[in-house]
């Protein structure tokens, strides 16, 4: 007996290649962490931490007045005043990280007047770059900048401008919105690259920064200044 063909009108138990693909691509895009507000929340975020620091006495751009976006030496008085110097690549570490944290809070839910609110992608964003801006506040407090001045090789580090923090809170953003875009495998090497390239560069790196801020290390410190 011949198969008979299918009707038009009739069901198809197999989506094509072209619909998968497409609701995979949906799928991807309902958990890209940028809509509105989020947009609003950064900036809200933004705009807060730069109150905060005019007030706590942070100048807004470096004393020479060179209008440069970027310095590139590691020890002088221009690093961590203009928009962007080596550190500003630790920063997009920063993201990657806190996305990495936060993903694993996926599932969590935040309690709100008697309410479970679902912990979404945007407010992940906005938990990251709070903590990001909180860092920043902490960084430019005279305890911390004692401690770089005393622990690492930063003896000429007296803070950051306004502005140097107003950038490293955007390069928090990118690397946040890199790392949501990438398998955590990629987003590894990216880390361990940016870090080994660092290291090899101006001999610092976010972790060693870490390292030489809570456990200062004489050997570490030989090998940074030498």
């Amino acid at each position: 007996m011949p198969t008979p063909l299918p009707n038009a009108d009739s069901p198809k138990s197999n989506a094509s290649p072209c619909r998968s693909s497409a609701g995979l691509e949906s799928d991807q895009r309902a958990t890209f962490p940028i809509d509105r507000w989020s947009v609003s929340g950064a900036a809200l975020i933004a705009t807060a931490m730069a109150t905060i620091l005019y007030f706590m006495g942070r100048q807004v751009w470096c004393d020479c007045g060179n209008p440069t976006p970027w310095s590139w030496e590691v020890n002088s008085s221009h690093n961590s005043q203009h928009f962007i110097d080596p550190y500003t690549f630790t920063h997009v570490l920063h993201g990657v990280v806190f996305f990495a944290i936060l993903w694993l809070f996926r599932s969590a839910s935040i309690p709100w007047f008697g309410r479970a609110i679902p912990l979404l992608p945007a407010q992940r964003l906005l938990i990251a770059l709070l903590i990001e801006a909180a860092w920043e506040i902490l960084e430019n407090t005279p305890l911390v900048i004692d401690r770089y001045r005393a622990a690492t090789i930063s003896l000429d580090y007296y803070g950051d401008s306004i502005a140097n923090s107003l950038a490293d809170l955007a390069s928090c953003l990118i690397g946040y919105l890199i790392a949501s875009r990438l398998r955590w495998q990629s987003s590894l090497v990216l880390f361990v690259v940016t870090e080994v390239v660092l290291m090899a560069t101006i001999r610092d790196s976010l972790i060693l920064n870490v390292i030489m801020l809570v456990f200062p290390n004489e050997a570490i410190l030989r090998w940074q200044a030498a």
